[in-house]
């Protein structure tokens, strides 16, 4: 038997100290803890911890190092009705892992409860079906220096780290998938073409399989099912067990290359589910001290995910805030993305307060407010719908700009909320001192078609996920352009192409934080599946990035736009338009209809409308660059219009130049590129342009 000493129950987690390894794990409700060590063949070795302090169960205990596998066993109340759900024949994980190892076995093993989830506890354990902690040593390869990149720079890219690289040809075959794959030369390359500055990686913190996919036989495959929130996911390693060194490599090569890491973050809900879910960490140790309940013992489910972490739990809070300050002081993380962030403002599962604890305490955090914070500002229910919500220092994914967006290139709306979504979405962001970077605008995410399947499926094909298809959205604001799926005809092709170019076009140069999704620059396919939330178990390479077949048009498209935005400083403005007087004599912003001349008031109630001119002034863009300076650049006419070929006159702002058309593939004007305001020009369908003034 290893020797024991009281040791301190801060910090939590297995840490390596003089001599052993300090262990900490908190349950104020538990009557005994014993930490089970368990070696290569799963013998089990079980020490207990004595001392309590602050609901904090420690020691410190001899001879044990790196390496060593763990778990806990609690000892406490079995009371379903009240939320206590204590079974030591069940073997938890540390909340607190820096890594874990094994995989899931029997789903009855894994049960607190015997037959109905408020019956009494099951009597089987579970060791053997269940992953282990793991100690891990600190420190690891150096994650180099944050970019710290202005949000006014700023251009996210959300990817998925299996399925980015997976089928890259570049790539060796043992890293693809990986962590390292992600840090291939090849690969950061690509994202330093494309020019953007921040990769929003879903989520990498170590999740396991729901219950229901696993009986499907099929697999997690976005990630948001977390386990460990200190623990990179495992399956992401290219060599088992390192994947803490190899996700700090990754870090550090993109920190090289100038791009910044986002992680997206899931601290609403855990695996273990509803009741009738396993024990596996937090319903084990405390049910009552980590998740939200509502009377009888039920779990209040804001999430759609059977539980929700309580927000207002000291224990949560401070696991919440202890995992995100692990990830961006140790593993060198320059900000999160917070998955259903509105659950995260509701204690006790009430209305949404913007100044809750939870949140309030990320927002003020010394280390945590110097990172990007970017929430999703909904749950699963409609008193979580909180856009435009958030407080100070949060972005938030703004799914006004992907409708409104959607459904004006799809020919289905007028120019009347699009002028708010292109000018920064200042009816939802201006209020309370937040500027146009506060609205994060996509078109496409994660959770949803790509953008070529946008293009190319009116309604979802979901069979391939087990559910018969009704899973996932069906309001999806898509068009097929007279054919449900791909096509080989060159009519249809062309449309869609157009479609899929004016719709970068709009995301890139408007005002706010663009954000692309990860595939939609080479034309990547989901097959109409808009909910590619699992796959096969047996396929490891499923929803992998086609690279070989490749749009390289429009690739070439999608860098000659970003490219734009970074060199056109007026296209992303730090503060809000207001119709200010600038240097130039003109207003800073100007709205034109298809006639040449300014919307009035009446004109903006035109649903019929699909036409929309914009005037932005250069000459007092209140951009600065990186040192401090003033930024000065031309002025800009953007032209949208999503009808059937028609004339246009442009506005009288003196001689033009266009820079970007998207009824070319490239881009680039195919034709005149020089006019004078108020000259008469036939605009096909469906098209973006970009003219710099003069």
């Amino acid at each position: 038997m290893p020797l024991l000493r009281p040791g301190s129950p801060f910090p939590l987690g297995a840490h390596p100290v003089a001599g052993g390894t300090s262990f900490a794990v908190a349950s104020r409700v538990a009557h005994r803890v014993e930490l089970c060590l368990v070696d290569e063949v799963g013998t089990e070795q079980r020490v207990e911890l004595t001392e309590q302090t602050f609901g904090v169960w420690h020691g410190v205990v001899a001879d044990v190092g790196p390496g060593q596998r763990y778990g806990y066993r609690v000892h406490g109340p079995w009371d379903p009705q009240a939320g206590l759900r204590c079974n030591p024949q069940k073997l938890l994980l540390d909340p607190y892992a820096r890594r874990i190892t094994g995989a899931l076995g029997d789903a009855d093993a894994l049960l607190a409860h015997h037959g109905h989830p408020f019956d009494g506890p099951s009597p089987v354990d579970s060791l053997g079906h269940v992953p282990l902690s793991v100690v891990v040593a600190p420190g690891g390869p150096d994650t180099g220096t944050r970019p710290d990149v202005p949000w006014a720079e700023t251009v996210l890219y959300e990817l998925h780290v299996g399925s980015f690289t997976a089928a890259h040809p570049d790539v060796p075959d043992e890293l693809r998938g990986s962590y390292l794959g992600l840090a291939h030369p090849a690969v950061v390359a690509h994202l330093v073409e494309l020019g953007v500055t921040t990769v929003e990686l879903l989520p990498v913190q170590a999740f396991l399989d729901e219950p229901p996919v696993r009986a499907r036989g099929m697999r997690n495959h976005w990630g948001y099912s977390t386990a460990a929130y200190l623990a990179p996911h495992p399956g992401y390693a290219s060599v088992p067990g390192e994947e803490v060194a190899e996700f700090r490599t990754m870090v550090a090569a993109l920190h090289a290359a100038g791009i910044e890491v986002v992680l997206d973050v899931v601290h609403n809900h855990t695996c273990e589910g509803g009741v009738d879910g396993p024990s596996l960490s937090l319903r084990g140790l405390d049910a009552p001290g980590y998740y939200l309940h509502g009377r009888s013992g039920h779990l209040l489910d804001l999430t759609g995910c059977g539980n929700t972490l309580d927000p207002a739990s000291p224990d949560a809070v401070r696991l919440v805030l202890d995992s995100l300050r692990y990830w961006a002081v140790e593993m060198g993380v320059d900000g999160f993305r917070f998955d259903l962030a509105s659950a995260l403002g509701r204690p006790r599962g009430g209305d949404f307060d913007p100044r809750a604890v939870l949140l309030t305490a990320i927002a003020t955090d010394p280390v945590l407010s110097v990172r990007k914070l970017v929430a999703e500002p909904w749950d699963a229910t409609g008193a979580g719908y909180q856009v435009g919500g958030f407080g100070l220092v949060w972005s938030e994914w703004n799914d006004h700009f992907r409708d409104t967006v959607r459904d004006f290139w799809r020919g289905s709306a007028g120019v009347r909320e699009l002028a708010s979504r292109l000018s920064g979405s200042s009816d939802l962001y201006a209020g309370g001192g937040r500027r146009p970077w506060a609205s994060v605008n996509f078109v496409t995410a994660h959770d949803g078609f790509t953008l070529r399947d946008l293009v190319s499926y009116a309604h979802k094909h979901n069979d391939a996920n087990g559910e018969h298809n009704r899973d996932g959205t069906g309001e999806n604001r898509s068009e097929n352009h007279g054919v449900e799926g791909e096509s080989a005809h060159p009519v249809v092709q062309a449309a869609r192409a157009r479609h899929v170019r004016a719709l970068l076009a709009t995301l890139l140069l408007s005002t706010g934080t663009p954000m692309l999704l990860a595939g939609d620059e080479l034309g990547t396919t989901q097959g109409g599946n808009n909910n590619a939330y699992c796959a096969p178990a047996d396929d490891p390479g499923a929803w992998a990035l086609d690279w070989a077949g490749a749009d390289t048009a429009l690739l070439g498209f999608t860098r000659r736009v970003v490219a734009l935005r970074r060199a056109c400083p007026a296209l992303r403005q730090p503060e809000f338009f207001e119709g200010r007087a600038t240097p130039s004599g003109e207003p800073d912003l100007v709205w034109f209809g298809e006639d040449g001349a300014e919307i009035a008031d009446a004109a903006w109630h035109d649903d019929d409308a699909r036409t929309l001119q914009v005037w932005v002034d250069g000459s007092d863009v209140r951009s600065l660059d990186r040192a401090g300076h003033q930024l000065d650049d031309s002025s800009w006419v953007l032209v949208l219009h999503s009808g059937s070929g028609a004339e246009l006159t442009l506005p009288p702002v003196g001689e033009l130049e266009l820079v970007l058309d998207t009824g070319t593939p490239t881009g680039e004007p195919d034709g005149p590129a020089r006019f004078s305001g108020g000259d008469v020009v036939e605009l096909p369908a469906c098209t973006f342009w970009l003219l710099r003034v003069l």
